[in-house]
């Protein structure tokens, strides 16, 4: 499938589909990769190594070095997909080097549909592995 390239490279992993939006300075533990937002469809879940799709971030600027931090401690998503990427997000995927994509030609919630994919970052080509 075919979506927007937003950051360069290119990731493979299990598929974490959330379809609530998130916040990376108070959601997600930087030193552990779990999800930690009270309420939030996915907590307690790491997203370490995964493909993680999610509607779009929510919250502080902060969020992308929150993602920069989950890099740096080996924590990180292996790629982002959005529906539609905002700054926050944007930002910490590029200084991070996590590949992002957004505006995928299917609806959001097909992602669900599959366990695992290849994400390039550069071209917004979305492959199943399943």
């Amino acid at each position: 499938m075919q979506g927007r390239g937003i950051a360069k490279g290119s990731g493979s992993g299990e598929l974490l589909v959330s379809e609530a939006p998130i916040s990376f300075l108070s959601g997600v533990d930087p030193v552990t990769g779990v999800i930690i937002e009270q309420g939030h469809p996915l907590q307690g879940r790491s997203i370490e190594g995964t493909i993680f799709a999610f509607p779009h971030g929510k919250g502080s600027t902060v969020g992308s070095y929150i993602l920069y931090a989950l890099a740096r401690n080996h924590k990180a998503p292996a790629a982002i997909i959005n529906q539609e990427a905002e700054p926050i997000i944007v930002v910490g995927a590029i200084i991070s080097g996590i590949p992002m994509v957004d505006r995928l030609d299917i609806p959001f919630e097909e992602l669900k549909e599959h366990r695992s994919a290849t994400v390039n970052g550069e071209t917004g080509e979305v492959t199943f592995d399943d």
